[in-house]
């Protein structure tokens, strides 16, 4: 099946494993698939449902792209942005030091933007609170059995149910999903007001993180995880985040131990470039030590 095409040359360098992995949901996402050449990604736009097919070409410096689907020509229009041509990362100049090489040696970490709201708040909402192997299972579950078969030929890739389409699940395939009332009440809560969540991704920082948050169950952690992805906000910081002060405390100060308020206090000075100093400090492979136990599993689906 033939697709509409795009062939892209940056002026910058682009890691497509940097720049798309973020909206990749583990390596089951079924609305995702990287290979050899690069990645399948399906959609849900303004446009309608759409797959698009992108791939480095290292060796002339060329982007390529084909899409399918309704939204095939919004998809590749948004091509640039998808993959940080809206990005400034050399506003951000570090004193020498490990992030400051880190940073030298990444020219490819770049923030990009989906423009897309709802694709990036939802699997992040599933992720509250719970283990990353419990919210990728049941992001994979509901995907499976509600999202609908992406446009092209990937026989496997699935597009995110509609708004109307996630309030129509019933209460059961939450639970067989192993998603608590209190994650799908925030979805549900989130769908109803979607058109309205969706306007964040043409706001600034503040306002788009204001309108995020006015849902109930939607806390800052959520609504950084998500503008990370939409809007390609370098400054938004995971507060909450079950290791993430720990790593930065560590990485900055060689402290094992931080809260949430001593990390925002290192991250000060790096504003508004605070969650792309986070990217930089987990590339460094610093790690602090753990303590204590670690987040258990809960499965849901046997309550």
């Amino acid at each position: 099946m033939d697709g509409a095409r795009r062939t892209w040359r940056p002026a910058f360098t682009v890691d497509l494993g940097h720049v798309l992995g973020p909206i990749s949901r583990g390596a089951g996402d079924p609305t995702a698939s990287w290979d050899a050449g690069g990645l399948w990604r399906a959609f849900r736009t303004p446009a309608g449902t759409g797959t698009i097919r992108i791939t480095a070409h290292p060796a002339t410096g060329e982007i390529t792209a084909t899409a399918w689907g309704p939204a095939a020509d919004w998809l590749l229009d948004r091509l640039p942005t998808l993959l940080g041509a809206d990005d400034n990362p050399d506003q951000l100049v570090l004193p020498p030091g490990p992030l400051r090489e880190v940073q030298r040696r990444n020219p490819g970490l770049r923030l990009g933007s989906t423009g897309l709201v709802m694709d990036s708040l939802i699997p992040t909402i599933l992720e509250q609170k719970v283990t990353v192997t419990e919210a990728f299972r049941g992001w994979r579950y509901l995907l499976r059995h509600f999202g609908t078969p992406a446009p092209g030929p990937h026989p496997a890739l699935r597009v995110i149910p509609s708004a109307a389409q996630w309030a129509a699940i019933p209460s059961w395939e939450w639970h067989k999903a192993g998603v608590d009332p209190k994650r799908s009440s925030t979805v549900l809560r989130a769908v109803r007001l979607a058109p309205h969540l969706e306007a964040a991704a043409a706001m600034n920082s503040q306002a788009a993180f204001a309108r995020l948050t006015f849902v109930p169950g939607i806390g800052i952690w959520t609504a950084a995880e998500t503008l990370q992805r939409s809007n390609g906000d370098a400054d938004a910081v995971s507060v909450g985040d079950f290791h993430l002060a720990n790593h930065v405390g560590y990485a900055l100060t060689g402290r094992a131990r931080s809260s949430d308020e001593q990390m925002l206090e290192l991250l000060a000075p790096f504003a508004p470039h605070r969650h792309r100093v986070c990217r930089l400090i987990r590339l460094t492979g610093a790690r602090a030590p753990r303590f204590g136990p670690r987040l258990a599993p809960n499965d849901h689906r046997h309550h």
